[in-house]
């Protein structure tokens, strides 16, 4: 709506007041005697004058029109600073307005020290006038003629904000007429408490200090209803003479004003004498105070929000002040360690889980020189994500019935074209569970479960989760979506990880529904903020599926409590008062990013580390330079042990492999029964134990070509493929490999199984080879595994033998541009045969 239409409407409204005023003192007139003689005389006279005088009633009438529709919609329109607030309504920083001036927005109300001090010392007949105050103006006549100059105005406080309104006007004495008409249309139509918080908000206070809590602020350090007597009394006088706060000038001129309000109070008995003692020791403000800034990317974060063109901007929002002044000096703390390490960067969001309401949000650490980006918001910079994503895919393949938290993965050596994954640190198990492979964060494994799972369908869960970030198509990524080649928010994976400790911990308080909100961005405004569903809403809201359920949600933090501790936090899970945290780390490629993101059934707490211009940095990785900082937050908001019930209506109870994970078959011995989501039933039983026939003796593999039936032992072994068992054994000792072949059986080769595999390359591989500086050709390293671990391999390529090996089976040797045949022959007889390409590339 215009304004012209709202001051209308306005006007309309008052005039109706004044219509309908009228009517009750007409009413309660005749009720007293209106047709009293001399009230029928009067009102005959009244009648009489209009009828013989009716161009004066129309300027009369005018008149009071003018005065009535004198007055704009809005007084101020000036810019006013963005204010921050916490939940309770702390103050936590401020920025400066449009046109350069700290100018607050406008009061409600205003403290009763300063309203004290104020009407004592500008307007002492503030409460009983009209706007206008006949003895001050005939008492500043009479001094101004004796003293002949402008000594006094006899300006009252509605006078002055009339003239504060009215800014550039020159002091004369039409000005001042138009002052005091204006005035009492104001005091008609505002409340007299109005009129002060008017006053407070907009008078000037000295250099570009505007409004009373700006001045309370930037002098004083506190705010306006936390001044003393003598603070106030100081203020107070200022906006009469606002060029007295400057430090070395007019400072006696200044103390002399203040000082002789304060007698006034004491002559009155505002104070007593005690408290006028007292404050006159206290100092003069010196030099304008940096105003706090406990939050100022959220500041300028809420500044940006603002529409265009909004005068309201005291925002309260939902931070904590007290806990985020801990978490600053926290993270203030942690940063300068890493300074050290040229780790410029740091930045940390803590939230609620049920509401999403954020309680701590430091946007970054601050700099100690100029360059270091500590203007960057970290928190809503895209950065690369890491491992950080990982528990989302282990959580979509639950769901998909794609595994179980014990079912072993491959963690070999593993190559795809153009990219090749490695764990951190450069070792392999063979095979791990896939919950081990979450908690230790294995990239192998991982990007195994990824190419099963398919890169469209996590790259769309993604998305639903809340990730807004992924800007290009899915194949654009690949494999390494899930290990950091995507960016991502700090405040988005801290939703999202809410979110999924969310949908866990509400599932039996929904009673096996969902919140279809349950997956949201964070919340910092106090006004969006919003709780768990209750009553008539969670009926009508609630729905029966989530893009992630609440078991695949509970078993994986579940995984992610697992997580070995930083150094710092070794031996946590012995200590009773430890806090249970599902939590998870993440560096990206090069170093360049640290990430760390915990949560418990109450917060979720996310960290970041580095460089706002992306260098990479040693050691710069998840749980050294962003965990620590994870855990001293989680501290600070109490070492509860509290966690989620297991959703048993999503569950059920099934025997599974103890040594494969998978389902139990048949002949898994000694099978483990174990809680596993409703699709996990749809996953195959265990493929690794096998039927081994064996002799009377147990000693070696046998079949019906050298064997009777009734002299064979059949015994079930959990059996490996060779890649895996390779390293699988070196970690596992009470791995039983499968006994060889007894001789006379080597001529059967149909039922036994394979002893070598290829682990690189693979068969129709491409392969690159890199061209050194010097032009020549690098060399490449091909590589086996064998079952026997003092077998034999002899290598060939394309017929023509290149060497042998043993124990560890790896050759390097140049092939020359073009497709080739890699044969494998052991001492056995075994043949083993695989095709690949080579390709030139230049560095």
């Amino acid at each position: 709506m215009s304004s012209f239409r709202v001051t209308l409407l306005r006007y309309i409204n008052l005039l109706w007041t004044y219509l309908a005023r009228g009517f009750r003192y007409a009413g309660q007139a005749v009720q007293a005697g209106w047709a009293h003689p001399r009230v029928a005389a009067a009102r005959a006279r009244a009648l009489s004058w209009a009828k013989q005088h009716p161009r004066r009633l129309a300027l009369i009438s005018l008149a009071g029109l003018v005065w009535l529709c004198c007055l704009p919609g809005t007084l101020f329109q000036d810019p006013v600073s963005t204010v921050l607030l916490d939940r309770k309504g702390t103050f936590l920083g401020a920025r400066i307005a449009a046109d350069g001036q700290w100018r607050f927005p406008a009061l409600d109300t205003v403290p009763a020290r300063f309203a004290q001090c104020l009407i004592t010392f500008e307007d002492k007949r503030f409460y009983y006038h009209p706007g206008i105050d006949p003895v001050a103006l005939v008492r500043a006549i009479s001094q101004n003629i004796r003293g002949r100059d402008v000594i006094s105005g006899g300006s009252t406080i509605t006078m002055q904000v009339i003239r504060l309104a009215r800014k550039g006007k020159a002091r004369t004495i039409w000005e001042k007429l138009v002052e005091m008409f204006l005035a009492t249309r104001l005091d008609a139509g505002w409340r007299k408490a109005d009129i002060l918080a008017l006053y407070a908000s907009h008078a000037p206070f000295g250099g570009n200090v505007v409004g009373l809590e700006a001045a309370a602020w930037k002098y004083y350090g506190r705010s306006p209803d936390q001044l003393s007597w003598a603070e106030a009394a100081t203020l107070a006088v200022l906006p009469n003479a606002p060029g007295l706060i400057n430090p070395g000038k007019n400072r006696d001129l200044l103390l002399s004003k203040r000082n002789r309000l304060l007698s006034r109070l004491l002559a009155d008995g505002t104070v007593d004498s005690t408290t006028y003692q007292t404050s006159l020791l206290e100092d003069l403000p010196g030099e304008p105070l940096a105003l706090p800034s406990w939050a100022p990317h959220l500041l300028e974060q809420v500044h940006r929000d603002r529409p265009q063109g909004a005068r309201q901007a005291r925002v309260v929002s939902t931070l904590n002040a007290s806990l985020q002044q801990r978490a600053t000096e926290a993270l203030t703390r942690y940063h300068t360690l890493l300074s050290q390490n040229g780790i410029d960067n740091m930045a940390a969001v803590i939230a609620e889980v049920g509401t999403g309401d954020v309680v701590a949000y430091v946007g970054n650490a601050p700099c100690e020189s100029a360059g270091q980006g500590c203007e960057v918001d970290i928190i809503q910079a895209p950065r690369s994500t890491g491992s950080i994503l990982k528990p989302f895919l282990y959580a979509a393949m639950l769901d998909n019935g794609e595994l179980l938290p014990d079912m072993l993965w491959p963690d070999i050596p593993s190559y795809y074209a153009g990219f090749t994954p490695a764990n951190y640190d450069r070792t392999y198990s063979g095979a791990i569970p896939a919950h081990q492979a979450l908690a230790r964060s294995l990239n192998v494994p991982i990007v195994r479960m990824l190419q099963y799972h398919g890169i469209p369908r996590f790259y769309g869960q993604l998305k639903r989760l809340g990730m807004t970030t992924l800007f290009r198509p899915a194949d654009d990524y690949g494999l390494t979506l899930v290990l950091g080649g995507a960016e991502g928010t700090l405040w988005e994976v801290a939703g999202m990880y809410a979110g999924m400790m969310r949908t866990a911990a509400f599932f039996q308080t929904y009673n096996g529904r969902y919140d279809p909100a349950a997956f949201r961005p964070l919340n910092y405004l106090q006004r969006r903020s919003t709780g768990p569903l209750k009553g008539f809403e969670a009926m009508r809201r609630l729905v029966r599926q989530s893009p992630i359920s609440a078991s695949a949600a509970w078993l994986t933090l579940d995984a992610m409590i697992r997580v070995n501790r930083p150094e710092a936090e070794s031996n946590w899970e012995y200590f009773n008062s430890s806090a249970r945290i599902a939590w998870k780390t993440g560096t990206s490629f090069g170093f360049r990013d640290a990430w760390a993101v915990g949560c418990t059934p109450r917060y979720v707490v996310a960290v970041w580390a580095g460089n706002a211009d992306g260098e990479g940095r040693p050691g710069l990785i998840g749980t050294a330079a962003a965990a620590p900082l994870m855990f001293e937050l989680f501290s600070l908001l109490g070492n509860s042990r509290e966690w989620v019930p297991m959703p048993f209506d999503e569950m059920t109870r099934v025997p599974v492999c103890r040594q494969s994970g998978h389902l139990a078959a048949a002949i898994c011995p000694d099978p483990d029964s174990v809680w596993i989501p409703l699709a996990g039933q749809k996953t195959t039983s265990c493929p690794y134990h096998r039927l081994i026939h064996l002799d009377p003796t147990g000693t070696y593999q046998v079949n019906s070509h050298c064997e009777t039936p009734d002299n064979m032992r059949h015994s079930a072994y959990f059996v490996l493929p060779p890649a895996q068992e390779a390293y699988y054994r070196d970690r596992n000792p009470d791995y039983l490999p499968v006994p060889p072949y007894r001789n006379d059986c080597l001529q059967e080769v149909g039922n036994r199984l394979l002893s070598m595999d290829l682990i690189y390359p693979k068969q129709h591989t491409r392969v690159y080879i890199p061209t050194k500086l010097d032009g020549t050709q690098s060399q490449v390293v091909f590589e086996a595994a064998h079952r026997n671990t003092e077998a034999i391999i002899f290598w060939h390529l394309d017929e023509q033998y290149m060497g042998q090996t043993s124990g560890q089976h790896q050759l390097a040797f140049r092939p020359t541009p073009g497709v080739h045949t890699l044969t494998l022959v052991d001492q056995q007889g075994e043949v083993l045969v695989r095709e690949f390409e080579v390709f030139l590339k230049d560095n």
